[in-house]
């Protein structure tokens, strides 16, 4: 699972011209999710999202407080690019997990995030929708994060790595 964090201003996302969710400063999180990942990295992101130390504390110092400490807010859009290989100059994208999948793992990650911190400061796009993404972006700062929970890939073919497919019906998996 990966999470593309952009400190901002305030951010929204439209769907058909018109705005779906919106929040003030925060942060604006694009999720990518493998076709390997399992509940474990929802918790690893989750973790970091809620705990990593980007803003400023009352005395103007750099890099010392989290988005639960400042209160403020997190706007999550899925993005299945995020995990994409290169074929010559297109991308290819079958190590994202299968849309049927995905939602219900980006659901639950959504989920997740609710439990943990404040329902009303988590905002999300519309899963699946073709959606514009606005945002004003504060330092600017964006940056990477990806869980090590995912087992490796696991063989290649003509140079491509594959993953193994993840089976969200297995508890074992998903919860």
């Amino acid at each position: 699972m990966k999470a593309l964090i952009q400190r901002v201003m305030n951010a929204n996302v439209a769907v058909n011209g018109e705005i779906i969710s919106s929040i003030d400063q925060g942060l604006c999180v694009l999720i990518g999710i493998s076709r390997n990942d399992t509940v474990k990295d929802i918790e690893y992101i989750v973790r970091k999202l809620l705990s990593i130390r980007l803003f400023d504390d009352d005395s103007n110092a750099k890099w010392k407080k989290n988005v639960v400490e400042k209160g403020y807010e997190l706007l999550c859009v899925s993005q299945f690019t995020l995990y994409n290989t290169w074929k010559g100059n297109k991308p290819d994208f079958h190590n994202a997990m299968s849309a049927d999948k995905s939602k219900e793992f980006y659901e639950k990650f959504l989920q997740m995030l609710k439990d943990t911190y404040e329902p009303d400061k988590i905002k999300d796009g519309q899963f699946g929708a073709y959606m514009q993404v606005s945002l004003q972006n504060d330092g600017p700062v964006t940056l990477e994060i990806e869980s090590p929970c995912t087992p490796s890939k696991s063989r290649s073919r003509n140079g491509v790595q594959e993953v193994p497919q993840v089976d969200l019906s297995k508890e074992d998996d998903f919860n």
